[in-house]
């Protein structure tokens, strides 16, 4: 069915709310901070958060929320050259709150100024709610999330003790000393154990949990796991290849119990990219479409 000439992508929704979610956080953050401040702010549920597109890669509400992101960086509201973190800019203040109308207007501003350098951002018109692909964009951005995308499904498909290993792996790339799999079950829950050495006189035993799948970890089971850790290390390491509620979250963090360390697909691609660990950096070039636009006046 054809579009309304008003309407726009689902995901356009979520322009205001990203822009609110950050000057709530003092006009930055991470991604998962912004996630977990829109769901509050809109009242998202749990059972919404955690519904997955068809690839099991993402949730459509992580999914949905990228694309607003993507767009108010391409219009110059977000600043996202700091890896992992998205920041206001000047212009994103001017603004002040964003109705959803004018959530509209800015999609279509940028989608228009794509337009005019060739590059394909409009969504498509026979584009369903539920539908993976929401909006299109370009190479650069596609090559973004493809690689994602595919690190991300190499992991699922891992078999679990390969995904133990994997966790292992990087456990020790990124420090951690003496780390070892367990691979016994019923043990609470517990995959493996490591030490993470600070300096020469203080080190913390840790112990992780791998969670290889696409759902996502809920409250109880964050405290099953803190159950099973206690008297046994100071510290607990969750990491899946899904996601983690906004509950789970808080749960991990909860006055009066030992903290949960969080580690969710999203975090596992960025810690890969940072070590260069099953990826490959290879330069490229996106086109600036306003340094041109300068030029069009």
């Amino acid at each position: 069915m054809p579009r309304k000439p008003d309407s726009a992508p689902e995901f356009v929704r979520f322009v205001g709310p990203v822009l609110a979610a950050l000057e709530g956080l003092g006009g930055s953050g991470r991604p998962d901070e912004v996630r977990s401040a829109i769901a509050r702010a809109l009242s998202i549920s749990e059972a919404e958060q955690a519904l997955r597109l068809p690839s099991g890669v993402q949730s459509r509400f992580e999914n949905q929320v990228h694309w607003a992101r993507f767009y108010l960086a391409k219009g110059g509201y977000i600043d996202a050259s700091r890896h992992g973190v998205w920041t206001l800019t000047e212009k994103a203040r001017a603004l002040g709150r964003v109705s959803p109308a004018q959530g509209r207007e800015i999609y279509r501003t940028v989608a228009t100024e794509f337009g005019k350098s060739g590059v394909k951002t409009s969504a498509p018109e026979d584009a369903q709610a539920g539908e993976e692909h929401v909006a299109p964009a370009t190479d650069a951005e596609h090559t973004f999330i493809n690689y994602r995308e595919s690190v991300a499904a190499s992991l699922q498909g891992l078999p679990a003790a390969g995904f133990e290993r994997f966790c292992q792996r990087l456990l020790r790339e990124s420090g951690f000393e003496e780390v070892s799999v367990t691979g016994r079950s019923g043990d609470g829950g517990i995959d493996g154990i490591g030490v993470l050495q600070v300096n020469a006189l203080v080190s913390f035993k840790v112990l992780f949990q791998c969670k290889r799948y696409t759902g996502s970890v809920t409250p109880s089971q964050v405290r099953d796991f803190r159950g099973a850790m206690m008297g046994r290390a100071d510290k607990g390491i969750m990491i899946t290849t899904g996601s983690f509620t906004s509950d789970a979250r808080k749960e991990a963090v909860r006055d009066g119990v030992p903290p949960i360390e969080l580690v969710d697909g999203e975090k596992l691609v960025n810690m890969l990219e940072r070590l260069e660990l099953g990826l490959r950096p290879r330069r490229t070039f996106e086109v600036d479409a306003a340094f041109f636009e300068q030029f069009r006046k």
